[in-house]
């Protein structure tokens, strides 16, 4: 196999060069690992090893120095910042962008821009274009164009540039000043250095051989340059004709500039290589739906592969980080060993998401009358993360329960700290002094916790040392204190930087590389995942605060180049190969569109022959869901033994006019709600939706009368009797069933937030609006108020087992006797209508308007009387709604109405028993009837609406 590494180690032996006095300088230490592997089985008798370094190495053994890490380089970008401009802003909003300078200073520096020139005042243009002696024509062309396109911005944004851009090359001097002075230094700085006083470094010892290299920064060129004219070093190119001819071949853009250079071009070989026409590779291209698809299909190609051949010959490149995980687990079990050549990134992690959840509850904290508050939702994340669920599963379990059905909005710091010691450690309040300490106790515990989990402790590792180095950073920082806000947002910057290495044999086994790290090393197969556009080339722009013209006019880099590298990377993976399996998805991710990368494209144009394509499909049923249906067998009939009434006199459960309504509306969903008990996901609600709304209009009602009663002695109201409700009574209703419903200790302030503020002011109208109403009505005697009583019945029906009798029971929100009727009031915070054309449509599932409110309080009027066997009075159903309260002709009793007829009132529901127990009677026999099965109903319009319809597929 075709091998440019050890091509090149064949070459400089049979060059006759003492390896002994040889410096072997290639692009990274990945390379060299391998060119000393090559080297090596070529030698057949012992001799000295040439020294074999990267680029990087030979800057900073020439400028003496090694750069500091970013965080420190931003720290002392602000000092000099703040000497620069006396309105300053804070660390912790300069620190973003302060970056972004680092590295546009960096790329200066690299490149040999001139710092003055570049960072000119614009507003002095006409200056400027004076002095363009230094730039050629096309420069110049850029440089105006920018300027023409800035002029038509508004002022206020042209000021603001300029008096940044202003500022930036003070900035610039006086860094390079203060670094110098520190004993500081960042990588372009330390390259320029090198590159301005090549003159005076003095001549190597050994002969420097520059091997595999592809795009130079213009620190490198000068480096190189000078190497290979005053020290006679030698300079290896890895290319291929197939793009270094072709004119318009990104892959070749720098090669036929240093092709051109007086230095370098004599340095190229008389005869290009031609690998990539002459193999021939047999390449294939995938397509698949999903990006986790890829692995499945990673794997079955290599379970093709032949036994006896070299795992070391194939290489799976990964694009994408994330997919290195998917990758590893599909492997066939023929692969025996494995080397991954690339980090993997911790903020991929499940420790790396629940660090980063637990200060991010730190935002959500409240104190109140002393007490420690934590948001429900942050609470929630944590406790269903497997590290606290193992800590003390019951306890965890329990409270989630306990936060739903209490509807907690706020959990407090007390009842967290009883799961344990973690929960303690977890759940406090971080001052900005402590939060150093605290992660790093976080971290120590969970590793403790996490002893048999190897892979889960290198991540903590990772997170670990890169939190004393960020610790120890800061503590050499005198100019500002760090708060809890700035931090979780440098956790989150720098953190999510951090890559878990791997460990391994790189010289062994399935190779598994990022894309960068494919440089200069060749394989028999090669296998390309996430070749699509935006993943390979990746799109990501240069983030800079230096404008696109100005970048290219100084030569700095900007897309052009960076997609000429990723090019070049790709077609050189096709020098050795003989066989390529590129993989890529066509449905869109995190908002890139599912497109093949233009390589594919490009490379079905140029190679000039076929190009297999496999399209992978994964097995969709597309048939429309299948209606379900619940037959009643004997273990379905025995659920609806519950609701039976035994020889004692007592059910397990009863039926309620909702349960009867729902069974009209769709059998199917009173089988899954009342039978199968599948209930809908309560979660914790901080919205005053409509259900709450009337959940407290109900309580507030039932409160107001009820404790007024209590209190009075008495339970009839007289008129006289409002206005003191009205002022006395009806707000700490309203508060009582607040504190009620949200399950709030005691007495104490409900302290309500904005929209529980303007939910008890409309509460309170709908109040005195119903006072209102029944201050005209009185005098009238409370019998009942909703859950003070509960009305039960028994009704026989006929069933195959012969006459059964099923419980039935219900909930009135008010039962009161007023002009010799007894009223049964239900409340009601919708529109609901009070007529109806007769009793048979009530129990009509088919009727268009089946009035549902009408049917349930008719049903009141049932238990009631059942209750009550004495009673002689009318019954008389009544629907308060509070939408319509304030209609001057307000009317809350059901009327029996025709069309085009005047209804009539119902004064009593004892008129219309028989034919309303004949109705019932009919529903419940259906339901206990075999024959009649669970089934869906045909009116999709109550499936819009409806929990259960994933479960139906409508």
């Amino acid at each position: 196999m075709h091998s440019f590494l050890r091509n090149t180690a064949k070459e400089i032996l049979e060059s006759g060069v003492d390896l002994q006095k040889l410096t072997v300088v290639l692009p990274n230490r990945r390379a060299g690992l391998f060119f000393t592997k090559h080297l090596g089985t070529l030698i057949s008798e012992p001799t000295w090893m040439p020294e074999v370094k990267t680029i990087e190495e030979i800057f900073y053994d020439l400028a003496g120095n090694r750069p500091a890490d970013d965080l420190t380089l931003i720290f002392e970008l602000y000092r000099v910042y703040q000497d620069l401009n006396p309105e300053a802003e804070t660390f912790d909003r300069f620190y973003f962008w302060g970056e972004m300078i680092l590295k546009d200073f960096n790329d200066v520096d690299q490149f040999m821009a001139n710092p003055e020139k570049l960072y000119h005042h614009l507003s002095e243009i006409k200056a400027f274009e004076s002095d363009l002696s230094f730039l050629n024509e096309s420069q110049v062309d850029l440089i105006k164009q920018f300027w023409s396109s800035f002029q038509r911005q508004d002022r206020d944004h042209q000021e603001k540039f300029l008096k940044f851009w202003q500022l930036l090359s003070p900035l610039y001097s006086s860094f390079q000043s203060s670094l110098a002075v520190s004993g500081l230094a960042y990588s372009g700085m330390l390259y320029r250095k090198v590159a301005e006083s090549l003159k005076s470094i003095s001549r190597p010892e050994k002969v420097h051989h520059f091997i595999g290299f592809n795009a130079f920064t213009g620190t490198e060129e000068a480096l190189i340059k000078h190497y290979i004219t005053e020290f006679k070093a030698k300079i290896y190119w890895d290319i291929d004709s197939y793009y270094l001819d072709d004119k318009v071949q990104e892959a070749g853009l720098f090669f036929r500039e240093y092709q051109k250079d007086k230095v370098f071009g004599p340095t190229f070989p008389k005869h290009i290589p031609t690998q990539i026409e002459d193999r021939k590779a047999a390449i294939k291209t995938y397509a698949t739906p999903l990006k986790v698809n890829q692995a499945n299909l990673v794997g079955s190609i290599l379970e093709k592969i032949p036994a006896d051949e070299s795992w070391e010959e194939t290489v799976v490149i990964l694009p994408d980080e994330q997919m290195l995980f998917p990758v590893l687990h599909t492997l066939p079990d023929q692969v025996d060993k494995v080397n991954v050549t690339m980090g993997y990134p911790v903020k991929n992690a499940p420790v790396y998401s629940f660090l980063e959840a637990v200060l991010e509850m730190q935002r959500f904290i409240k104190v109140e009358d002393g007490k420690l508050l934590f948001y429900h939702v942050a609470v929630k994340n944590l406790l269903s993360s497997i590290y606290l669920k193992s800590e003390n599963p019951e306890f965890t379990e329990k409270l989630l329960e306990e936060m739903q059905l209490l509807n907690q909005i706020q959990v407090s710091a007390e009842k967290l700290h009883l799961g344990g010691e973690l929960y303690q450690l977890i759940f406090q309040k971080l001052e900005n002094d402590s939060l150093f300490p605290y992660l790093a106790n976080l971290i120590e515990a969970l590793a403790e916790r996490l002893e048999d989990e190897p892979l889960q402790r290198s991540y903590l590792y990772q997170c670990f040392k890169q939190l004393t180095r960020l610790r120890d950073v800061f503590a050499d920082q005198e100019i500002l204190s760090i708060n809890r806000e700035f931090f979780i947002r440098l956790f989150r910057q720098i953190f999510r930087e951090v890559k878990l290495p791997f460990e391994g044999e790189p010289l062994q086994g399935l190779q598994i590389m990022g894309v960068l790290e494919s440089r200069n090393l060749d394989f028999k197969r090669v296998i390309i995942c996430n070749m699509n556009e935006d993943s390979f080339p990746p799109s990501t722009g240069l983030n800079s605060m230096i404008p696109f013209n100005i970048r290219k006019a100084f030569g700095l880099p900007v897309q052009e180049q960076n997609d000429s590298i990723y090019a070049y990377t790709f077609y050189r993976l096709l020098h050795s190969a003989e066989e390529v399996h590129m993989i890529y998805t066509t449905a869109s991710d995190q908002g890139k569109a599912g497109e093949k990368s233009r390589y594919l494209q490009q490379m079905a144009v140029e190679l000039g022959r076929e190009i297999g394509e496999e399209v992978v499909f994964i097995p969709i049923d597309q048939k429309s869901p299948e209606a379900i249906t619940i037959h009643k067998n004997s273990e379905v009939l025995s659920l609806l033994d519950r609701y039976l009434i035994n020889e004692n006199g007592k059910s397990q459960t009863s039926f309620s006019p909702s349960a009867l309504s729902v069974f009209l509306d769709c059998k199917l969903k009173f089988y899954l709600q009342y039978l199968a008990n599948i209930q809908e996901k309560q979660e914790v609600s901080e919205e005053i939706d409509a259900a709450v709304f009337g959940n407290l209009a109900h309580l507030s009602m039932e409160i107001l009368y009820q404790d007024w009663a209590n209190r009075k002695k008495r339970n009839v109201l007289e008129k006289f009797d409002f206005e003191d409700i009205r002022k006395n009574w009806v707000f700490p209703a309203i508060e009582k069933a607040i504190r009620k419903f949200y399950h709030l200790e005691g007495e104490a302030d409900t302290k309500l937030n904005g929209q529980m503020a303007i939910a008890r002011d409309v509460l309170q109208k709908y109040l005195h609006q119903i006072l209102k109403i029944d201050e005209a009505d009185a005098p009238f005697k409370l019998i009942s108020l909703e859950k003070e009583k509960k009305y039960m019945a028994g009704f026989k029906i006929n069933t195959l087992k012969g006459e059964q009798m099923v419980s039935l029971r219900g909930i009135i929100d008010r039962v009161d006797e007023h002009n010799g009727s007894v009223r049964l009031i239900d409340y009601k915070s919708g529109q609901d209508n009070k007529t109806f054309p007769d009793v048979a449509s009530l129990f009509d599932r088919e009727h268009k308007s089946r009035n549902k409110a009408a049917m349930q309080t008719m049903f009141y009027g049932l238990i009631y009387q059942a209750t009550n066997p004495e009673n002689t009075l009318p019954l008389k159903p009544a629907i308060f709604n509070l939408r319509e309260m304030f209609g001057d002709e307000f009317n809350p009793y059901l009327q029996l109405k025709l069309p085009y007829k005047s209804g009539v009132e119902v004064e009593d529901y004892r008129k219309f028993e028989e034919q309303y127990r004949a109705g019932l009677k009919s529903l419940l026999e259906d339901i206990y009837n075999p024959d009649v099965p669970f089934d869906q109903t045909e009116d999709l319009k109550k499936c819009e609406y409806c929990t259960y319809k994933e479960i139906c597929g409508r």
